[in-house]
Order: C-alpha cells, then structure tokens, then sequence
C-alpha cells in the first residue's frame, strides 16, 4: 500500500528546483449521500515508478492500493458541499526535466477521519496529468474522470458533466528576492608602501554558532583609496536567510598583486591580501540607504585599533545608497506568462553510424527496443512538448545523400515526404526519423555548423520579445568535423535566444566536445568570447546500464538521460531574458498560446485522451482555460 508523506522533500538537493504550491477547488460534484450533500476529500498521488506517460488504458488497481503511486498528500474533508474550495495546500518541487505524473481524486468521506484504506468511501472522481501541463498555464481546468478514466482537460466551450470538475492552480512558493544597493569606500588605509591601495570588499553572512561564510565579493578596484563598485546585488536568503536582523559583516581588502605567471587559482590568489577594515550591519540597515541620505559604515580595524588606542578613529569609511529589494523573474514566471519552448532536432545520418539493416549499427530498428536516437529524441521531446502549445517541431538530418542526388547534404529536412522541417509532436517526428533512415543514403561528414546557423537564424527573429525561446538537439555517433566553425557559430549565436543540447551517441571518444560545454569559462575563438554558455553536452553511454553491464528499461535510460541534459535550460533562459532586460507577460494576459493542428494526437505522444479537433481559427483560451490534448 503506498504511504503519503508528512512532507514532501527533495531527493537530490543539488539540482535546480522550485517549489510550486497547488490549491485545488471542484465543481458540481456527484452527490452520493441519500440525506445531504457529498464531503469531499481530495487525494494527490505522484507515480514514483514505472512508466511516467499519461494512461490510455481503463485505470484497474485503485490508485491508493497501486505500489507505482505515491501518495503525496490529502485535503481536509469539506462537509455536505459539491463545490469544495479546499483550504490545505501542497507543497511539491518542480523539476523542469522530470516528467512528474500527478493525479488527484477525490471521495466522498463516510466519516471526518479518512484512513489509508479508501473502500468504505465513495470515489467521485480522478485527474490525471504531468505538473508541466498545471505550471504551464497557472490555472488548469479538468472534467474528472470516472471510475476507471482519468479526466480530460477542459475547453473553453465545454460544458459541465455528470462527475464535475477540478481546478488547480499552481504558483511559486517562493521567489528570488535579492537587495541591490550602490557602495563607494571614502578615505581607506593606505595598504601599499609605494602606491594606494587596491581595494575589494566581502559580504559574509553570520552564522548562530558565530561562524561567517562569504556570499559575495565585489571587484577589485586599482590605485584608489576612495572606490565606487559596481552595484551590488545579493540574495537576502543567502545572505542573512531574510532576516532583517541577522548580522552581517562587510570586509575591505587590499588586494595585494601576483607576479605573471604566479598567481594561484581560486581562492589562493587572495590569500596574502591585507585587511584594511570590517563593518558591521544587517538587512534593515542596508535599505534605509534607500530612503535619502547614504547608510554609512565605519570601517575597523582591531589590530590598528589596539596598536593606536584613543588616537584611533577608523579606517574608512563605507557609503550605501539607492537600496532597494528587487524580484527577479524566474523560469515558471515567464511560461506561466506564455513563454512557448521552440524545439528543433538534427539527426546524424554519416556512415559511420553503420549500415541501418546491421544489428550492430546504431540506426538499427530492433523489434523489442529503440536504439539510441530514439531514446535521445524521446527523453528530450518527451519534456519540451509541454511547453509548447503547437506541439509542432523542427526535425532535420545531416550528412546524407538523399534520393535522387549525387551531393551530400549538410542539412534536410527529416520528413522527407512533404519536404519540410516542420512535423507534429513526437510521433511526428519519430516517423519522420523512421522513413528517412529507409530511404536515405549514409555518408559524410559530421558538420554541425550549417544546422547552428540555421536554427539561430530563426532564433534571430525571436529576439523583440519574451514570446519564444529556441532549443536545438543535436545527436550524433562521432566528433565533428568542422570544429572551428562550430565554435564560431555558437559564439555567434550566444546573445540570441538559443539552447543547444548534443547527445553523443555510440562508443566513440567524444573528448573535444567537452570544450563546447564551457561550464568553467565561457566559449573562447580568437579574440571573441561567448556572451553566454549555451551548449550541453553528454554521451548516451552513461545512462545505458546499471554499471554492471545489465541494460536499464529504456524508459529509465529515457527518464535519466533527460534530467542530465535539460537541467541548465531554466537557467539558461532566464539568464538569456535578464541580459535583453525582459519581463514575463502577467498570467492574466499571456503571449497567444496557438492551438495543435488538427492531426495532432495526443494519444501517440502519451499525454492525455483523444480529444475532438478544434474547429478552423480556434485560438488557445488564456491561462484559465487551457486546451484539452
């Protein structure tokens, strides 16, 4: 039987998270007393095993006797009413490159106190649905589900059914507030025999024990004992855990210069530097430079103060003004306000991946289990579709001769049937990969630079506004040819909105591609550095077996694999919207979320029923009424 938990908490605390909280209300329950109205208690199970696709089979086991769901938490039972607006929220933490498959239902208690054991009660109702799908639009509609169904996202023209409805609504829990504040250092200690000082300062946030750790350090500023920094921002979590109160300590240093070719990495390079003065303050303290007249902070030292007693006064003076709290957007702020995910793929079709009719080739079409293009295509789609409401994709090859042509193409189109780039949903796109692999000829060579170019092209229209934000998956079996062109069109593209994901495929020795995730320094050619790190890149391999030589299911390889490369993207994002200065749209008006084309099923990309197709020049409804897929 799955237990619920007191508190839902995070298994892996060093990957990126949000903690979203849901409140959930229902609508024109069934009424199952004789004598009253039903009372209402809703369950939230996650499914913590297995496949992690909406169901399209009858649901048989009971959710609260099935082992692959987890309960996650109950409300509290709403007497005698078929329109609950539960009062208890839950707390659950949001993983962009998981697929977290939730589902709500709700009985009719027989009694106040609702045990584990679900048979005395009457079920109402089930929702089943990934949390993308709820974070997406804020608000999420439903009309639940009988007995064995799982409900079906509401349209805007829909109309109420015998089991009613649910609505839940998600949001943040918590937001990234940071205080922004302007500082200048006034008449320091002279540190230096023949020259003034270099002056920097660090923030350190005091601890109960009476321990500091440092949270942020400011510039180095040259030759002055009077500096102006840039301005500073921190965030009040990690720098006083947002209490007003809490101390923190400021320390100004005078960074003492290495000889070329000496100075130590990291930390070490500070470590001869002399101390020129500490401050004390708190948060409270630091935004009443906000107010008028600069804070100012005298500086101490207590060495100097002992050696000079009375004579002494300070050693500086520190001047804080235009204080002030400031939110930054977060990733759910900007979908939740429209933001739509464009996905296009690029498959490597040279020679060296093998003949497609070889078993030992890793094109090869096994009747019992994917290769591993399309494990890489399924885990990666398998999230990004819920962020996009056309669930169209961009689907291309490259290093192929195509049928009729004596030429290698460094870029086609995957759906080789109607000639274009563009195809609907996964499906879509993994038919697309199937009859090209039958009809193309493999060659050569690996060249990633003319798909680059041609995805930042179109990630160079999307630049004017927070509406779109691109993703390229490149997958491919070696190392490429055209290195120094690669780097050069991802330098290129590095201000445009544009993330890049490689898979590496196969047993090859993918060891130069490591310089084009620069997660250590930014992408450098020449004299041009990126503006930003755009790329990911990770080897299929290490995702294939257990380490022991057995072979994981491919959902697992699909579910590991997706959290590995789609991690960095919410960062990413919201970096790439903080450097152009945009805001997300508000929830209650959205950038246009355009609805599927009719010959979308969603049935085929495991997210939901069947559902009629909307008719010619339907438009998405806004946050509240999301499509029904």
């Amino acid at each position: 039987m799955n237990q619920p938990i007191a508190a839902i908490g995070i298994s892996d605390s060093t990957r990126p998270k949000t903690n979203v909280r849901l409140t959930i209300s229902a609508e024109h329950l069934m009424d199952t007393d004789v004598f009253s109205k039903s009372d209402p208690i809703c369950l939230v199970y996650e499914k913590t095993s297995g496949k992690k696709a909406t169901t399209t089979e009858p649901v048989q086991v009971p959710t609260w006797q099935d082992s692959q769901w987890t309960e996650r938490g109950r409300t509290e039972v709403v007497m005698n009413n078929l329109n609950p607006q539960f009062t208890k929220t839950f707390l659950l933490p949001y993983f962009f490159e998981e697929t977290q498959l939730l589902r709500f239902e709700i009985y009719d208690a027989d009694s106040p106190n609702v045990g584990q054991d679900l048979s005395p009660h009457d079920f109402l109702g089930r929702f089943e649905c990934v949390l993308a799908q709820i974070v997406s639009y804020s608000t999420l509609k439903a009309h639940l589900g009988k007995a064995e169904g799982i409900g079906a996202q509401w349209r805007n023209k829909d109309k109420n059914t015998r089991t009613g409805s649910i609505t839940i609504r998600a949001e943040e829990d918590e937001k990234c507030e940071k205080i922004q504040f302007d500082v200048c250092g006034e008449g320091l200690d002279k540190k230096d025999f023949f020259g003034k000082s270099d002056p920097y300062l660090n923030f350190k946030r005091k601890f109960d024990d009476g321990s500091a750790h440092l949270v942020h350090r400011t510039e180095v500023k040259q030759k002055t004992l009077d500096p102006r920094w840039a301005t500073v921002q921190i965030n009040t979590q990690t720098l006083c855990g947002k209490d007003g109160e809490r101390p923190i300590i400021i320390e100004c240093y005078d960074h003492d210069k290495w000889k070329k070719g000496e100075e130590p990495r990291g930390e070490a390079k500070f470590s001869r530097d002399d101390h020129i003065g500490t401050a004390h303050t708190t948060l409270n303290e630091l935004l009443r430079g906000g107010a008028g007249d600069p804070v100012e902070l005298l500086l101490t030292n207590e060495k100097k103060k002992a050696k000079k007693g009375d004579r002494y006064k300070c050693s500086g003076t520190l001047k804080i003004w235009n204080s002030k709290i400031i939110v930054e957007p977060t990733f759910l702020d900007f979908i939740s306000g429209g933001t739509q995910l464009e996905f296009a793929v690029a498959v490597d079709f040279t020679a060296s991946n093998g003949a497609p009719k070889n078993s030992s080739s890793l094109h090869y079409m096994s009747a019992d289990r994917p290769n591993q293009y399309e494990l890489a295509l399924r885990s990666v789609l398998s999230i990004c579709q819920h962020y996009n409401s056309s669930k169209t994709f961009e689907a291309y090859g490259f290093g192929a001769k195509l049928p009729n042509s004596a030429s290698v193409s460094a870029i086609f189109p995957l759906d080789l049937l109607r000639g274009t780039p563009e195809v609907v949903g996964i499906s879509g796109v993994m038919s697309a990969y199937r009859h090209a692999l039958q009809n193309v000829q493999l060659y050569g060579p690996t060249n990633f630079a003319p798909i680059i170019d041609t995805v930042a092209q179109k990630a160079q229209n999307m630049i004017h506004d927070s509406a779109r934000y691109q993703i390229l998956l490149i997958i491919t079996d070696g190392i490429i040819s055209d290195m120094h062109a690669t780097i050069r069109s991802i330098i290129n593209a590095s201000g445009l909105p544009l993330s890049i994901i490689i898979i590496g495929v196969g047993n090859e020795d993918f060891e130069k591609m490591h310089e084009l995730d620069s997660d250590d320094s930014l992408l450098q050619q020449d004299s041009r550095i990126a503006q930003r790190d755009i790329v990911q890149f990770v080897t299929i391999r290490e995702f294939l077996n257990n380490g022991r030589g057995v072979y994981l299911d491919p959902d697992v390889v699909q579910e590991n694999l997706a959290r590995e490369v789609l991690y960095e993207v919410p960062g990413q994002l919201t970096g790439y919207m903080k450097q152009r200065g945009f805001q997300p749209r508000p929830v209650e008006n959205p950038w246009t979320r355009n609805s599927p084309p009719p010959d979308y099923d969603p049935v085929l990309d495991g997210i939901g029923r069947r559902a009629q197709a909307p008719s010619p020049g339907f438009q998405m409804p806004v946050a509240s009424a999301p499509p029904m897929y």
